[in-house]
């Protein structure tokens, strides 16, 4: 008898534990590198893997470099290759972070609610601190998170004729957006 108490207090502690932590794999990032000049450089990946705790804030994102998808099949060739992403070399990007005012966010009510998140933000091996406001919404159990952010790509050691000549972005925006359940 006692052993069933103990291991019904195991299991409702560990289930309440993993209920902090939400995560999904199809978490959304759109990247747009479109400039006066050139309007195709824009691509989205729907595959991307993210999560969120909700009792410390720790919040990751990670996507497959070739699962961004571009109008122009010429267009995610660059993208994949040696002068852009190196996809074969460096298959994922991540981000990992906080929310940093985790106290300002309700997750047991339904609302919006307006964060920043630090982190680092890694691209092709080359990592950076990344701060960024972040929008989080909770309806129903469901917690959306929502960020827009732009990045220099000579950060990350991207560059070549389409950036010089100003037909792709050297700022290029960024969005990600996250439904965890």
């Amino acid at each position: 008898m006692k052993k069933t108490i103990l291991f019904a207090s195991f299991l409702a502690l560990t289930g309440g534990l993993f209920a902090q932590k939400k995560i999904t794999t199809s978490a959304t990032v759109k990247f747009d590198a479109s400039t006066s000049i050139d309007n195709l450089p824009k691509a989205e990946n729907k595959t991307v893997i993210a999560s969120l705790n909700t009792s410390t804030g720790a919040i990751a994102f990670e996507a497959a470099v070739k699962n961004f998808a571009f109008s122009n099949p010429m267009m995610q060739d660059h993208f994949n290759g040696g002068s852009w992403m190196e996809s074969d070399k460096y298959s994922t990007f991540t981000y990992k972070g906080n929310i940093t005012d985790l106290s300002a966010v309700d997750f047991t009510k339904d609302g919006t609610y307006q964060v920043k998140t630090d982190g680092i933000l890694s691209i092709k091996g080359v990592e950076k601190k990344l701060s960024t406001p972040a929008t989080i919404t909770v309806n129903g159990g469901t917690i959306t998170a929502n960020a827009d952010f732009s990045v220099k790509l000579s950060d990350y050691g991207i560059g070549g004729a389409p950036v010089d000549g100003g037909k792709v972005s050297k700022e290029p925006k960024i969005n990600v957006t996250a439904e965890l359940k």
